[in-house]
């Protein structure tokens, strides 16, 4: 039988499937139940810095950014007082995790400035956090704020972070840097001990008939998964963190592709969301056949494999793949 182990974060992980932040982590008997159906650790649902800190002068500075302080802008904001389950109770809620699972509990950080992210990652750490994930959620809207500046904010955070804790931690971020691999170098010489690639970046749509900008939400897709696949390969190799890769993840071959670019973890929500905490049970038992039809041995085996810096053809990462793939489009008759 194929050994699926993998390590992420320091961790051993029993198979690389891992739920990634979402209200499926609200219940503790839903988590358990994760467990059951495979899955080998669990990011809980983000504690946002809204939440820990909406007095803040800095928290200030950064959501009234580019909003001109309009109403319809703070409107966006949930009433967070009632919130998802508040700092407090995401303390308990996270000790009784730990509790009632043998799996991994990492705990989840959204937000954009340090603030209270600091304290509240110390307090996750003693509560009992095998991990944490900070989900660095920011949109540049200010014109004064250069790419560079951002860049720095995200760096000095991680930082700040990783001084505070013992425990490892991992970043998500998103697609939409100027230079992907270098800001990936900078994030690890900050102290990341894993990447996640990459949030999802949400984007409001136009209510026509009330004339109103409204609030979306779209599951992942699993056409989403190549850009993640792309850079994860690029970056195999490059960096000493740990890489995961979230978004588009539906199936069993997307784990395998997942792995073989050269990630330690795949992480997924949208399809249970869909379909169900009951399929991680499919997509253990496919990962598990997918192995032993093409003999691999194991997970740690095929890591890395189909990297830029493992194929025969480095360049299908680069311009020359781009070039390839328009010349080879024609136009039905």
């Amino acid at each position: 039988m194929p050994d699926l182990t993998t390590k992420y974060l320091g961790l051993k992980l029993k198979n690389p499937l891992v739920v990634s932040a979402s209200p499926l982590s609200q219940h503790v008997s839903t988590i358990r139940k994760m467990e059951d159906c495979g899955a080998a650790a669990v990011v809980l649902q983000s504690l946002f810095e809204e939440q820990i800190n909406r007095e803040s002068d800095e928290l200030d500075r950064f959501l009234s950014a580019g909003t001109e302080r309009s109403a319809e802008a703070y409107s966006f904001f949930p009433d967070l007082t009632n919130y998802n389950i508040g700092p407090d109770g995401y303390l308990e809620h996270l000790r009784k995790a730990k509790q009632a699972v043998g799996i991994p509990v990492i705990a989840s950080l959204n937000g954009v400035s340090s603030g209270g992210w600091v304290r509240y990652a110390r307090l996750l750490d003693q509560a009992g956090a095998d991990a944490l994930e900070l989900n660095i959620y920011f949109l540049p809207t200010d014109p004064q704020m250069t790419g560079a500046a951002v860049e720095k904010m995200y760096c000095d955070l991680v930082a700040q972070v990783k001084s505070s804790v013992k425990i490892p931690v991992a970043v998500k971020i998103g697609p939409q840097f100027s230079a992907p691999v270098h800001m990936a170098a900078q994030l690890d010489a900050a102290g990341a001990d894993a990447l996640v690639l990459f949030n999802r970046f949400y984007q409001p749509d136009y209510d026509l008939e009330n004339l109103e900008v409204v609030p979306t939400l779209m599951l992942s897709r699993p056409n989403e998964l190549k850009l993640r696949l792309t850079w994860v390969a690029i970056l195999f190799g490059k960096i000493k963190a740990d890489m995961a890769i979230t978004g588009g993840v539906h199936s069993a071959e997307d784990v395998v592709k997942a792995m073989m670019a050269g990630a330690r973890a795949a992480m997924m929500t949208s399809v249970l969301l869909d379909r169900g905490v009951e399929h991680l049970k499919i997509i253990h038992a496919d990962l598990q056949n997918w192995l032993e039809e093409h003999e691999y041995d194991s997970i740690q085996q095929m890591q890395g494999s189909m990297s830029q810096k493992s194929v025969a053809t480095p360049a299908a990462f680069e311009r020359a793949n781009y070039l390839k793939v328009l010349s080879s489009y024609t136009l039905a008759k």
